[in-house]
């Protein structure tokens, strides 16, 4: 820089800023060495004066390989072509701490259209090396704000809602805020950082300014249900303190109700792995319908799940009801049946699918050649809803907020089992496993992708079509019924 050119004071605070300004700079052909660059999340950075603002101004990385007319370095008229692989880089880039990001990330935008088109490909690169450094410290602080973060429930003027507090080592909430809005979108709820803050209404998600732990509530009714969980889930015969401790700083463990359960479940371990070798050389009993032929280490894992489950009082469903009817089935099943609750039958078997529903279900899969007991089948809800009528109990759907009660019992399922394939049985499961926005009636039978499996279908739900009652409409939905199936059976027949 000679000293004749002036050093241009730019201000950035998060990833859309810095889009917009890199953009305004590239195109005046301002070099990375005539820029200082002010974080604008520092204490001092808040105080002055952002140069160019953000009106009227579109950013330089917008979607992969888009064009935008502007100069390069050398100012010739050229487009801007910006690599995927330089956008998920810097949009974790912008959440770290450090305060040169924004200075480092420009530099190497700079490098890229100036015609370094493969930079990235460079590991030895210097900015490429502490630009991958600082990404991978993002990637696992969000990875742990995802594991750790514990909601607690408490009411307000609009009914119940969920907050939870998280002390995070950079800006990570921005970057993980859509995927909380994406798995828990039937509930209201906030979470709290001391640099920033993410609001779901159940339809909007909202950035805002940091809050102090003090903000968020200390314990709820559903503590009690996540420590008995987490008490059922724990293995001792793989306790690594060591690799316990790092993965899960200390820091964390005071907005975490399960750690508090941790000295006592080591100094246990001894005996809680005798109970388990015993259980194992003992065997699992076998169940009505989808008996549970897997000894192994999965089969254990729903074994404890199931004892978790049947004490939950996540919502007030399991007050009425007579049990908690959680799945059953082979534990290692490459292929998972998904409905929306137990019905009257369930609730008093304590077994799913074992009324009208299942004999129709059983008899739907015997015909295209599924064998029930190769599967693992379950419900989106545990707890039998319904109303009373005289001496009988009428069906009733379950409510948004009881859907998300019962939504972490069934990720743990599929968690434990991995299946490779998903069948949802009706809108309920549907919308669980594949968002609010799936509609049954457009999208049924259609192969989609879930963060559960590789392939999900949607279908009917075999009550659903027992309850029509028109008998043509009944049959026509039964043969789509039995024609969805049969394509997940030929899926299912593909697997590996």
């Amino acid at each position: 820089m000679t000293a004749s050119e002036e050093c241009l004071s730019v201000r950035a605070t998060r990833w859309d800023d810095w889009r917009v300004t890199s953009r305004r700079l590239l195109i005046s052909g301002a070099a990375p060495e005539t820029i200082h660059w002010i974080d604008g999340r520092s204490k001092s950075g808040r105080k002055q004066s952002d140069l160019f603002g953000s009106a009227d101004v579109e950013p330089v990385v917008g979607e992969p390989s888009a064009e935008a007319e502007g100069q390069n370095a050398a100012g010739a008229s050229s487009p801007f072509r910006v690599p995927k692989a330089f956008l998920n880089l810097a949009r974790h880039v912008s959440c770290h701490r450090s305060p040169g990001r924004w200075e480092l990330l420009y530099r190497l935008l700079w490098r890229i259209t100036g015609g370094e088109k493969h930079l990235l490909t460079n590991a030895a690169d210097r900015d490429v090396h502490t630009a991958t450094k600082l990404e991978k410290s993002v990637s696992r602080d969000a990875h742990k704000m995802k594991a750790f973060v514990r909601f607690r429930e408490i009411e307000d003027a609009e009914g119940k809602r969920f907050v939870a507090w998280h002390r995070s080592d950079h800006y990570t909430l921005e970057l993980v805020a859509d995927f909380f809005a994406r798995r828990f979108d039937v509930m209201r709820w906030a979470i709290l950082t001391p640099d920033e803050s993410a609001i779901w209404n159940g339809k909007k998600l909202t950035m805002g300014d940091g809050a102090p732990r003090s903000d968020a509530p200390e314990a709820d009714e559903l503590e009690e249900v996540w420590k008995t969980y987490y008490a059922n889930i724990f293995n001792p015969a793989r306790i690594k303190l060591n690799a316990m401790r790092a993965e899960m700083p200390k820091k964390h463990w005071a907005t975490m109700p399960e750690t508090a359960l941790i000295d006592d479940l080591v100094r246990n371990a001894p005996t809680r792995v005798e109970t388990m070798i015993r259980h194992a050389e003992g065997g699992v009993s076998a169940r009505p319908f989808l008996p549970e032929v897997s000894t192994g280490k999965s089969s254990q894992s729903i074994a404890r799940l199931r004892e978790a489950a049947a004490v939950c009082q996540g919502c007030d469903l399991h007050g009425p009801a007579t049990q908690t009817v959680f799945g059953v089935g082979n534990a290692n099943a490459k292929l998972v049946l998904v409905g929306e609750q137990p019905g009257d039958r369930e609730d008093l078997a304590g077994e799913p699918f074992v009324g009208p529903a299942g004999q129709l279900l059983r008899e739907t899969l015997n015909d295209v050649g599924l064998d029930p007991a190769e599967l693992y089948i379950t419900n989106s809800v545990k707890h039998f809803k319904f109303k009373p009528r005289g001496k009988r109990r009428l069906h009733v759907k379950p409510a948004a907020r009881e859907v998300a009660a019962c939504r972490p019992w069934l990720e743990a399922e599929l968690d434990v089992i991995r299946p490779k394939m998903v069948v949802a049985l009706g809108a309920t499961a549907a919308g669980v496993l594949l968002g609010p926005g799936f509609r049954l009636l457009k999208s049924r039978g259609q192969v989609q992708r879930s963060d559960h499996a590789k392939w999900t279908i949607a279908t009917y739900h075999p009550s659903a079509i027992l309850r029509v009652p028109n008998e043509a409409t009944r049959e026509t939905m039964r043969q789509a019924f039995l024609d969805d199936l049969h394509f997940a059976a030929e899926h299912y027949r593909m697997l590996p």
